[in-house]
């Protein structure tokens, strides 16, 4: 009754049904469980809406990474393309070199140039969100390959090529060495400068030993004549082996009678 006479109002929504009315007809303010719990729902989304749109209305910094690519000899670079973190940001360089990314957040990223006729170092960029608000620029680090000795490097870039990619092999000219690098030819000198150097080796030698020497020209001249030759040294070896052999048995059946006697 006081609640009714005070705010001159109608029975809330979360009051008892089927209770009868009250003086003036005001229904009693009776509030169950279930209303409770609509009540805390209500509140807790109220809450998680204000949350996402704060954390919305929260923006993270970015910046734009600037560079250029030179050649040694300043010739003009072809249109190439450069990558940040294996293709996650990739962008493409104008005629005079120069490229940019655009909205980069904060965090370490990893440039690559996509190059097809030139080799660039990777450069490995840091970028902290403390030094973006702060308006600092870039860390930026330069190798040339994977495990290579790494320098700092100012921003925006300057990267020059340090190679050229040579995919083929030149073809080489006509070349003196060339020709006395080939052992078929190596052979022919060599048998041409032993039979330059036989006659006069054969000078020197005894009469004995030229014999025996062109004996065995003629041997190797005539098949027949070695093939019989080696046979008969063969059968002459085998020949005095057995005669060795049966030397030694009754070399030992002597001394055995011997020590009967």
């Amino acid at each position: 009754e006081y609640f009714c006479m005070k705010y001159n109002q109608e029975p809330s929504l979360f009051a008892a049904k089927n209770t009868p009315p009250i003086k003036g007809g005001c229904k009693p303010q009776l509030y169950t469980m279930a209303s409770l719990i609509r009540i805390l729902l209500v509140a807790v989304t109220c809450m998680l809406s204000t949350a996402n749109t704060l954390a919305s209305n929260t923006i993270t910094p970015t910046t734009t990474i600037r560079g250029k690519l030179r050649l040694p000899n300043d010739t003009p670079v072809n249109t190439t393309r450069v990558t940040l973190n294996n293709n996650e940001y990739t962008t493409y360089t104008q005629s005079d070199g120069s490229f940019a990314f655009y909205n980069v957040p904060p965090g370490v990223h990893l440039l690559d140039v996509q190059s097809l006729t030139h080799l660039f170092s990777h450069v490995k960029i840091q970028l902290l969100e403390s030094a973006m608000t702060a308006g600092e620029g870039p860390k930026c680090i330069e190798y040339a390959y994977p495990g290579a000795p790494k320098q700092a490097i100012p921003h925006p870039l300057l990267l020059t090529a340090h190679a050229k990619y040579q995919y083929f092999e030149p073809r080489q000219g006509f070349s003196i060495l060339s020709i006395l690098k080939n052992p078929m030819l190596l052979m022919m000198l060599v048998s041409g400068v032993l039979m330059f150097m036989m006659p006069k080796m054969m000078e020197n030698l005894d009469p004995e030993q030229k014999e025996q020497m062109q004996k065995q020209m003629e041997m190797q001249s005539d098949p027949q004549k070695m093939l019989s030759q080696l046979w008969g040294d063969i059968a002459g070896g085998a020949e005095g082996a057995d005669t060795a052999s049966k030397k030694a048995i009754k070399g030992t059946k002597n001394s055995r009678r011997t020590k009967r006697d």
